[in-house]
């Protein structure tokens, strides 16, 4: 509407130049030269007004120009002071900058709203162009989770972890991929899921650092409860009728010693044979009655306890075993107000079985030492550690030793650290393991 008022006071102006140097023409036509004198200088008045008009709107939409190419729309066209001809178009101006700054507001809106969205989200987000690897955007969750603070371009991250650059930098664009990331806390198990856009003539990359590890524990989990049932059970019904079996033989045996020739001593080796079979069947029983508790546990006596009171139970406890072998436990807790809504018995137990093994992982150093602490991580977790500077493990063990059956003492069942994951497990959090050869292992339990 603006405009309009513009463009017809320019068409104004044009129609009468038109009229006027259509009657200059029709003078001319009739040969009346004397009044063509009085009326040029009308047209160049109209022609310099028409020329003035066109330079002041032309001054005025270049500086409109300029504000926007600087993007300053704060800028306001004082409309009572320009000419009344250019007052129609420094209206316009305004109205545009106006617009201009309304939808200014809105995108830093929804940029600072998609800001805290993804702040929010408990998935890494990590954005790097894809020439220079310069890092264009990074969320808190990102940081929190692999322990980095600031990345300036993404070949920053090889030196805090090499395999993770490596599968960043070949991640595809809709690819997904599990991988580990090593932090200075733990072991962490990601899905990476990639994305490419491309804006201002540039091409970015989008990767999602999602931890997995968790889903990934309980699914494990249940995969070997379920394989665990079935052999157990598989295990017990074919054993048993054989241990049943070799006791009738060997009764039977006995009766019959004395209608038998034993000249080359053959029954006491049927006995010592019927012997061997029952007490290897019995001891097949019996491990397999030892897995059968792994799924045992399915419920929960949750109680609120003190860290402290659970911490002085376990001391006491252990303090024999301790003083004998000469081996110094460390209690840290700093803050003595530290609570778990746990089942303490089913949690005692997890922590002694940790603690058993940090004993046999320090019974040949010359300065065996535990520590066992607790502690609120940053993101809202409570920990408890138990940490000793023992023989210490290399990754390909401390990627077995939570699989039933698997254990590095060959008194070992391999049940202690299954039995402490699925505990965990039961009370929605997690068992993590820290280990260098010849320096000692911590294992935290996260709540």
């Amino acid at each position: 509407m603006i405009f309009k008022q513009y463009e017809g006071r320019l068409l104004i102006r044009v129609l009468l130049l038109f009229v006027v140097v259509s009657f200059i023409a029709w003078l001319l036509v009739n040969a009346y030269f004397l009044y063509i004198i009085f009326v040029v200088p009308v047209l160049l008045y109209q022609l310099y007004d028409l020329y003035s008009l066109l330079k002041k709107a032309q001054d005025e939409v270049k500086e409109f120009a300029e504000s926007v190419h600087y993007r300053d729309f704060s800028r306001y066209f004082n409309v009572k002071q320009a000419p009344a001809e250019l007052q129609p178009l420094r209206a316009g101006f305004n109205e545009i900058n106006s617009t201009f700054k309304v939808i200014t507001k809105e995108r830093e809106t929804q940029y600072v709203y998609l800001q805290k969205i993804l702040e929010l989200v408990d998935t890494g987000i990590l954005s790097y162009e894809v020439n220079d690897g310069e890092i264009a955007w990074m969320n808190e969750t990102f940081k929190r989770l692999l322990g980095i603070p600031y990345l300036k371009t993404i070949h920053s991250l090889e030196k805090r972890d090499e395999q993770l650059y490596k599968e960043v930098l070949s991640l595809k664009s809709g690819e997904n991929r599990i991988v580990k990331a090593n932090t200075d806390k733990s072991v962490l198990k990601l899905l990476l899921s990639a994305t490419a856009f491309q804006t201002d003539g540039k091409v970015f990359k989008l990767i999602a650092f999602q931890n997995v590890n968790e889903a990934l524990d309980e699914t494990e989990a249940q995969a070997w409860r379920k394989l665990l049932s079935v052999m157990t059970h598989e295990i017990m019904n074919s054993v048993a009728p054989i241990s049943s079996l070799a006791d009738t033989l060997k009764n039977r045996l006995q009766l019959s010693t004395a209608h038998l020739q034993n000249n080359d001593g053959s029954v006491e080796d049927l006995e010592l044979g019927i012997e061997t079979i029952k007490r290897r069947s019995e001891g097949l029983l019996k491990f397999a009655e030892t897995y059968r508790n792994l799924n045992k546990i399915t419920t929960l006596n949750v109680k609120k306890i003190q860290v402290l009171d659970l911490f002085e139970n376990l001391h006491q406890l252990m303090q024999p075993t301790l003083e004998q072998k000469n081996i110094e436990l460390e209690i840290i807790l700093k803050d003595p107000a530290i609570a778990l809504e746990v089942d303490m018995h089913l949690i005692e137990q997890v922590l002694i079985n940790l603690l058993v093994n940090a004993i046999e992982a320090v019974k040949d150093k010359t300065e065996p030492r535990i520590v066992l602490s607790a502690y609120e991580s940053g993101d809202h977790k409570t920990v408890i550690k138990v940490a000793d500077n023992g023989v210490g493990m290399d990754e390909e063990v401390m990627d077995k030793i939570f699989i039933p059956f698997f254990s590095t003492r060959k008194t070992g069942s391999g049940i202690g650290l299954s039995l402490c994951k699925q505990i965990m497990l039961l009370h929605k959090g997690s068992i993590q393991v820290q280990s260098r050869p010849g320096e000692g292992t911590a294992f935290m339990l996260l709540f």
